[in-house]
């Protein structure tokens, strides 16, 4: 299957697990008691969308259609799409910037380590395009020393998230970070879907953690938002630190992630002693 069909078959995928979701009452829709799930039908989707039954259904079975972005739009609105989720399917649709296939090739430029090494007390790495971990700084090793161990194959965060022990060990709320992570993971890869690096990452994830597969059988989409996490280390206990995420002008491919302490919270101290510990 060829990156377009996949994308197609994406999205169909998605339109129905979000039309099987959709709320039927707030949509001014009664109940259907022999209906299989709570949510519309595809002849109601296409009714609030503007267009027929017909083309509708072969939206969601991934047939060789083109749907314009001002259709996409409509079954968005029908089904209560959120932005990120709107984002998501105008991607699958083709209606972004086209590229090349996205590769994370080796590493950064060489201003982005220097970039991470001036966050000296901060743990910070950068990640491309298929959220491969391309840099790091020693504040990042201390944090989660497997970094500079792991095979540079695997050192992909979103693998390693739902993989590593070591990660759900460090990661006191793991159930619920992870599934974040893979919402915003989503949330990004609507133009990459069909690629070989995304499917072969997707492919291994399934064959490799349940967790995964229940994740993305959800379809949750969700855009990055700084947000507060909590991390534990057995040496200097829980570290409460604010996740921010940043892209570089000059180099749009890579995102900087970075961990700052949470004031009052005795991080800070914690990172220190971690650090030079």
């Amino acid at each position: 299957m060829d990156k377009k069909s996949r994308q197609r078959a994406v999205l169909g995928e998605f339109l129905r697990a979000r039309r099987e979701a959709a709320p039927r009452a707030e949509l001014g829709f009664p109940a259907v008691p022999r209906m299989r799930t709570a949510g519309l039908r595809r002849e109601e989707v296409a009714v609030l969308s503007g267009v027929s039954a017909t083309w509708y259904t072969w939206l969601e079975q991934g047939r060789d259609i083109n749907p314009s972005k001002q259709v996409l739009d409509a079954v968005g609105r029908a089904l209560r799409l959120s932005p990120a989720e709107h984002d998501y399917v105008l991607a699958l649709g083709g209606y972004t910037a086209d590229s090349a296939a996205t590769v994370d090739a080796g590493p950064p430029p060489p201003h982005i380590q220097r970039f991470l090494d001036a966050l000296a007390g901060y743990p910070a790495f950068a990640i491309g395009p298929t959220w491969t971990i391309v840099a790091w700084n020693r504040a990042y090793a201390a944090l989660y020393p497997n970094v500079e161990t792991i095979a540079a194959a695997d050192r992909n965060l979103l693998a390693l998230v739902f993989l590593d022990p070591a990660i759900r060990e460090l990661l006191p709320d793991w159930e619920i970070d992870s599934q974040r992570f893979l919402a915003e993971f989503r949330a990004e890869a609507g133009p990459r879907v069909g690629e070989p690096s995304y499917t072969a990452l997707i492919d291994r994830l399934f064959a490799e953690s349940e967790h995964f597969r229940a994740g993305w059988q959800a379809s949750s989409i969700e855009r990055f938002a700084s947000r507060e996490r909590r991390f534990f280390n057995a040496r200097v206990g829980e570290l409460r630190l604010e996740h921010h995420q940043l892209t570089p002008a000059d180099a749009p491919d890579i995102q900087i992630v970075a961990y700052l302490p949470v004031p009052g919270s005795g991080a800070a101290e914690r990172l220190a002693e971690l650090i030079t510990g």
